[in-house]
């Protein structure tokens, strides 16, 4: 898979992340509002998070809470088809940096980000 980050353009935390790692022109910027994640991209990205789809899901999602998905036991398919079907539940931003992972906006993955990419 292309070194890529996928965001959301209308979320500041994803544009304030995206300022402060300063992805050159070599990362494809994907805005998952405007173009989905695949089933293939997220199929892979789940092979090189060592198989969680929970570990891709963004809890903090107001469709997470307005479905009572809280409140579930949601099987690994289940997980996916939220994802595929609501690109507000991709943790995001999520970046594949030479097959590596990156998922989510706390410090310690930004921070780990943004060292992968000053190299």
């Amino acid at each position: 898979m292309t070194n890529k980050i996928f965001y959301l353009s209308t979320c500041d935390t994803c544009k304030r992340i995206l300022k402060e790692v300063q992805p050159d022109e070599s990362i494809l910027l994907q805005d998952i509002k405007k173009s989905h994640i695949t089933a293939e991209e997220l199929d892979h990205i789940h092979k090189l998070v060592g198989g969680s789809y929970e570990d891709l899901m963004n809890k903090r999602a107001r469709i997470y809470k307005s479905e009572g998905l809280k409140d579930q036991n949601l099987t690994e398919d289940e997980i996916r088809t939220w994802i595929l079907k609501e690109y507000s539940m991709l943790k995001r931003p999520l970046a594949i940096i030479d097959e590596e992972v990156f998922a989510g906006n706390s410090k310690s993955t930004v921070a780990d980000l943004k060292t992968k990419l000053s190299k």
